[in-house]
Formats: C-alpha cells, structure tokens, sequence
C-alpha cells in the first residue's frame, strides 16, 4: 500500500519499458500517448477502466509477432495522454480513435475495445465507418443492449458502482487515497477466479493503482461515467441512444467471460442484432472481465485470425 505521504506519481510512470515504443499522437484538439508495436495492417487496441494502454502489453507482442502495426493508446484522460476538462462523451471520444487512425496515416483499422473502450469501439463503427475494418469486442455490450439491459435487476446490481460514481469529487478522492483501494476491490469482483491469485493481477493492481493517482487522471476516468449515467435523459445522450441504432457494417467479433460479473453474459450477448456484417460471438467459459490480461493467448489469437 502506497504510504499517506508518497508523492502522487506523474504522467511519466506509464512508460513502462518494453518491445514497443512510446509516441504521442495529436488527434482530435488532445495529445493521446501511445505504446506502438510491429509492422503490417493497423491494429488499435483501447483499454477500459481503471486500465490503460499496458492492459494489452501481451497482445501488443504477440500481434506484432503476427504481422500487425500495433498501437495501444492511453484514452482521453488517462495515463499519459492529455486529460482537459470536458470531451468524455462517447461521440466526442470515438471522434478522438478516428483521428487517431488518420494521424497514424492509415484510413481504416481494425479496432479492438475492452470494457469502456468497447463501448467506444461500438460508438466508432456506427459514427466513423469508414475508420473500422474490423471490429473486435471484449467483455461489452453494444450501447443501447446494455441500457436495455439495465432494466434487469442482476444487471443493475452489477452495476452498482456506477452509481456512486455519479456523485462530484467524492469517487475522486477515494481513487486517489492512499489508504483506500477501491481499485483492487472493483478488480476481484469482476475478474475471475482463477487470475485473482497470480502474482500478474497482483502487479496488474498494483499499475492500475498507481494510474489512478496521476493528478486529473481519476477525473476522467469518473467523467466517462458521469456523461453515461447523466446522459440518459438528456437530449445528447438520447441523441447519441437513437444515432447508435445505425447498424454496423463492419465484420464483427465478440468475446465475453462466461463469468464476466459486471457486464453479464446474457446482457452482452443480444448485441449481433445491432450488426449488419458478419457477426460471431463467443464466451469464453471460466473467464471474467479482464479477458486480454486473464487469457492472453487466446484473446491475441483470436484477434489475429480474425483481423487477417
């Protein structure tokens, strides 16, 4: 546990060394830092909460090694990338990956969220077309599958931290303390069984700790929550609600844990009828929500043959 007295860490604790290469990348009026790997077709990998770009070291490798230009960027208010007071909508974000595409040179990508960065990835496929290859879903509904499935009350349950997430400050503060660990708390209930007890989500905690109290990084992280759960009755999130209904055009793959105990399986599974290409799901029994980190192996190989 980091002492009460420890220094807040910076923006530059995530450059974590490794076979990749750190840049950043103007795109959209921010500066998004990004780990880069290989050479060959375009790959973006974006990460969910409370994670950042290091969520996908094992398929930054292991898709290089496959053939892939990899990219994993930090979002919008996270890690090393610029966090500025506002711009944590979903269009305003899925505006941001399709500037990042352009940036890296390239007109499409394939396209690879987990958690908050599959609900981006759905909202890019459907605003930004022609900026998705392919689409590659982990462990997440489609938008309007999952406001749908709110209405289910094991759902709701599941997301309950969403809620006191809504309030000012508060959800800050605690990310921050150092005295506090909400972030290995939310981490155990959503993984898997058998990850939780390796020393990798030990270490996984731990990074994901210590991102959280980069200055201004816990405020974005929150504002992604506050505009989805303040949206829903508001003209721009019902706005975004009815632009989401524009079936996506581009082959889609989507991967789920059985035992995923935030975005339930049975909430994330009615999302092909929102997909107009070829669509596959599959749930990969045993796993939780963290399905790059839980089963890497699995996940780059899926991603690889299905990008090719």
């Amino acid at each position: 546990m980091t002492a009460p007295d420890d220094p807040l860490p910076d923006a530059t604790s995530v450059l974590l060394p490794g076979p990749w290469t750190h840049r950043d990348i103007s795109a959209n009026g921010v500066r998004l830092h990004a780990a880069e790997a290989g050479e060959g077709p375009l790959v973006l990998l974006l990460h969910g909460f409370p994670q950042f770009w290091w969520a996908w070291r094992a398929q930054l490798t292991g898709l290089a090694a496959a053939g892939f230009r990899v990219v994993a960027p930090d979002l919008r208010g996270y890690g090393a990338s610029d966090k500025p007071p506002r711009g944590y909508d979903l269009p305003t974000l899925s505006a941001d990956v399709a500037a990042l595409v352009r940036a890296l040179g390239e007109q499409d990508a394939v396209v690879v969220g987990h958690d908050w960065g599959g609900l981006l990835a759905w909202t890019t496929a459907a605003l930004h077309p022609r900026s998705v290859r392919r689409l590659v879903v982990l462990s997440m509904a489609h938008p309007r599958r999952l406001r749908a499935g709110i209405t289910d009350t094991e759902q709701r349950h599941a997301l309950r931290h969403a809620l006191r997430f809504q309030l000012p400050r508060l959800p800050e503060r605690r990310l921050t303390r150092a005295d506090d660990d909400p972030v290995a708390e939310l981490m155990r209930r959503w993984a898997g069984p058998a990850w939780t007890q390796t020393a990798d989500f030990a270490e996984a905690v731990g990074r994901y700790r210590s991102a959280a109290r980069i200055p201004q990084a816990a405020y974005g992280a929150m504002e992604y929550y506050r505009w989805a759960g303040r949206s829903q009755l508001r003209p721009d999130g019902l706005r975004y609600a009815r632009r989401m209904a524009a079936p996506i055009s581009a082959p889609t793959l989507q991967l789920h844990g059985g035992g995923d105990g935030y975005i339930l399986p049975g909430t994330a599974e009615g999302s092909g009828r929102y997909v107009a290409g070829a669509y596959q799901w599959r749930v990969l029994p045993g796993l939780g929500h963290f399905l790059p980190e839980e089963a890497p192996d699995e996940v780059t190989s899926a991603i690889a043959d299905f990008a090719t």
